[in-house]
């Protein structure tokens, strides 16, 4: 189910839609340094534990998280990671610098509800994502402003619409919006008067991807 608002921009109104019971909180660690751990192989398939979220089935050869599954040989997986090819068994972690890489594009696969959800930065620090190309704005939780120092008094007023009646909004101007090896500056973004489970990486972020999706995989690959 998706509600929105409309939020003023400049001199015109425009309407920001977010899609309501996705995901609990989950705890992300900055992916400047990224950090995997195999929990477990099946098939051709690692059981990735990335940046400490929940086990992900990876098959192989896909990326995700800038993460790349580069052969999967018995109960030994080799993944690559900053650029760097890291072996791995059930137990194991490795620690890499995304950034290393220099690659500009990302790999999401879907969870088990559908949604595509990933680990990023908001101006330095750590964020988790759910990709809603319905929402025009990267949208982002009072909880989290806070936690990242963006002061909502510094953007424009705007009004939210959503299922529990109108909320206060902010639009801001956000420095810096990571993902994987993709970097953004002045992103526009909503700040919410209340919480939102997950934030949600909107149009204002995505406008600026090539975006292809493959069954339960999204690739998003940067175009400016």
């Amino acid at each position: 189910m998706a509600t929105g608002f409309m939020a003023r921009l400049g001199n015109r109104w425009k309407a920001v839609h977010f899609t309501s019971a996705l995901l609990g909180c989950l705890v992300a660690l900055p992916v400047a340094a990224q950090e995997v751990g195999l929990a477990g192989v099946i098939g051709n398939k690692a059981l990735l534990m990335i940046n400490g979220a929940p086990p992900r089935s990876v098959p192989l050869g896909t990326t995700i998280d800038g993460i790349k599954v580069v052969a999967v040989q018995g109960d030994q997986v080799i993944v690559e990671i900053g650029g760097k090819k890291r072996p791995l068994r059930v137990g194991q972690h490795a620690v890499g610098n995304a950034a290393d890489s220099g690659a500009e594009l990302v790999t999401l696969n879907a969870d088990s509800q559908g949604h595509f959800v990933t680990n990023g930065t908001v101006n330095g620090g750590s964020v988790r994502f759910v990709v809603d190309t319905g929402a025009s704005l990267v949208s982002l939780g009072a909880s989290d402003a806070r936690r990242l120092g963006i002061d909502p008094a510094k953007g424009e007023r705007g009004v939210s619409q959503t299922a529990n009646g109108q909320t206060q909004i902010s639009i801001v101007k956000l420095n810096s919006v990571r993902i994987g090896g993709i970097t953004l500056h002045q992103v526009d973004a909503a700040i919410h008067q209340n919480d939102l489970p997950v934030a949600l990486l909107g149009m204002s972020f995505l406008n600026r991807m090539e975006m292809k999706r493959d069954g339960d995989t999204m690739t998003l690959k940067k175009r400016f």
